[in-house]
């Protein structure tokens, strides 16, 4: 895990420091609103429907568990007592009063963390897989670039004001999960002839406009990355719309201008930087790498866990559902659900927060991450310790045994806590756990990502579920849109709406009965919702979802 050099030390508390004034002139009047404003964004410091919201990065996902505690801390002290982690591998408060922002920045700093790069029209925290550096399908390791583009990007003066913000995403296994295809820049590392490098995808992007991103690059050196994406911000940053916010992020530049003529630009502006790059950048990345190595694995004596498998059908369950193939056999990748039944999906509290803590420092050797499907993950982990921590998630109601299933649902916060949104998330992600729950479905129904927007920005990824919900406003009233069919994964898929829309007390029953024809429809059980989707297209859901007085009325 990366630790801060003393000018990362230097920098962030600096920064503490120059907010910590412009707070104290905004409390006072020195400032209006509007003049506070930009400087509280680039300080990840949003004004909400209710209440400011901090966003705190959490680089590519990754924590120390002195970094987690510190975290569930803040939350105790200047918050409500929880944290909301979020599809960007961030946490968010969102019930801070303003005289304390300065004080939780510290206490971050404290655990070498920040906000900054949080917001703004800027290059934002870089997302990662959630298994890097653990999975057994990798190729290697994504977070050492990740590091390294983090180090670059920050407070990099020419892209500190882009038409639009700005995202990047990478994986380092031909498995995505990162959604790098739905990324302003996405980077797959690949190996072509023993050479280790990357495919570059750009231009993808969810919001009212979803694009998938297209290969600009199929394979480019390990050497040329910082040389290459600084030549994609560079022409973004020239040709980017900046008349119209809603036509100003590079997935429309690129579908306006075209991907062979960006190519070519791109290309053109990377040969007239490429030779500033004199390999300082891969002496820091070298370092970068050398903080990445694994941990030193202890072997791990199975027996205990395969007894507990088999003596306890509830323990059983959630290592089904909750625990992912290591490279290493003798342990496992534990996903711990923040999404129990009737929760707020994403939502742990300071106690919750320091059980994890506890948790990793103990068992998992130091280390968490946090996923873009709002879930917690102890990377590495002994099997044989397995059965004690799901004794000590049980205890704070995190053991939950429903990765992948129908609960598990991605939702934004919706128009409980932002200031965009059109409708509510929340409670229809709730409404749909608890319902599938009662029917004792879950299981059954099997692999299943629905997510869900409150907004046209698309927060929860609903483009990209193999059930997606949208929530609009409709003359004062909300109403939900499904689509069905997409995919987030290395066959990134845009899901295609179903028809005319439903009211809120209508969502959680037209979801039942897409499911239940799904039901009637798979081949075996073994076909999940998104083969037969795929198999037979959207008729047999439409009828389900629409009765034929519905459908008829709707022509």
């Amino acid at each position: 895990m990366y630790t801060y050099s003393d000018f990362d030390e230097a920098f962030v508390r600096e920064r503490v420091a120059q907010f910590r004034g412009q707070v104290e002139r905004r409390i006072d009047g020195s400032l209006t609103e509007d003049e506070f404003k930009p400087l509280r964004l680039m300080n990840g410091l949003y004004l909400q429907l209710h209440a400011y919201m901090l966003r705190v990065a959490i680089p590519y996902g990754t924590l120390s568990s002195r970094q987690m505690r510190q975290l569930g801390y803040i939350a105790g002290k200047w918050d409500k007592g929880y944290g909301h982690f979020t599809t960007r591998q961030n946490i968010q408060y969102n019930w801070p009063k303003l005289r304390d922002i300065p004080d939780m920045l510290d206490a971050l700093a404290d655990v070498q963390m920040h906000a900054i790069q949080t917001s703004g029209n800027t290059i934002r925290n870089v997302t990662a897989d959630h298994f890097a550096g653990a999975a057994a399908d990798e190729i290697a390791d994504p977070r050492p670039v990740a590091e390294l583009l983090r180090q670059w990007s920050t407070d990099h003066a020419e892209f500190q004001f882009l038409p639009r913000k700005f995202k990047i995403a990478i994986t380092g296994a031909p498995n995505d999960r990162a959604v790098i295809r739905a990324h302003d820049i996405g980077l797959e590392i690949v190996e072509r002839d023993g050479e280790v490098g990357y495919r570059v995808f750009v231009g993808g992007g969810l919001g009212r406009t979803p694009m998938i991103g297209k290969v600009v690059r199929d394979f480019l050196p390990r050497l040329d990355l910082l040389p290459y994406i600084e030549a994609i911000l560079s022409v973004y940053n020239l040709l980017g719309r900046r008349d119209n916010k809603y036509k100003a992020r590079i997935k429309i530049t690129v579908h306006e201008t075209g991907i062979d003529e960006i190519r070519g630009m791109i290309e053109e502006r990377f040969a007239e930087i490429r030779p500033e790059f004199t390999g300082v950048d891969q002496q820091i990345l070298a370092g970068i790498e050398a903080q990445f190595a694994p941990p030193a694995f202890r072997d791990a004596d199975p027996a205990p866990y395969l007894a507990a498998r088999d003596a306890d059908p509830v323990f059983r369950a959630w290592c089904d559902t909750n625990l992912t193939a290591h490279k290493r056999d003798d342990h496992a990748i534990v996903s711990i659900s923040l999404k129990a039944h009737g929760k707020t999906p994403g939502d742990a509290t300071a106690e919750q927060m320091a059980v994890m803590a506890d948790l990793a420092e103990r068992y998992a050797y130091d280390e968490l991450r946090i996923s873009h499907e709002q879930n917690v993950i102890l990377p590495h982990v002994p099997r044989t310790d397995l059965p004690a921590i799901h004794a000590a998630l049980k205890e704070v109601g995190l053991a939950t045994a429903n990765i992948g299933l129908v609960s598990d649902i991605i939702a934004c916060p919706g128009m409980d806590y932002c200031a965009l949104a059109t409708a509510r998330s929340i409670p229809v992600a709730q409404e749909i756990a608890t319902r599938f729950e009662e029917l004792k479905l879950e299981h059954d129904i099997g692999a299943l990502k629905i997510k869900i927007s409150g907004c046209i920005n698309a927060c929860g990824h609903h483009h990209v579920g193999h059930i997606g919900i949208l929530g609009l406003d409709r003359a004062g009233v909300e109403n939900y849109q499904i689509t069905l069919g997409g995919d987030g994964t290395e066959e990134t898929t845009i899901g295609t709406r179903t028809g005319p829309g439903f009211a809120y007390d209508e969502i959680v029953p037209a979801i039942e009965r897409i499911l239940f024809a799904y039901l009637d429809l798979r081949e075996d059980a073994s076909e999940t919702f998104l083969e037969t989707y795929r198999r037979l297209g959207m008729a047999p859901f439409k009828a389900a979802l629409y009765p034929v007085k519905e459908r008829a009325d709707a022509a």
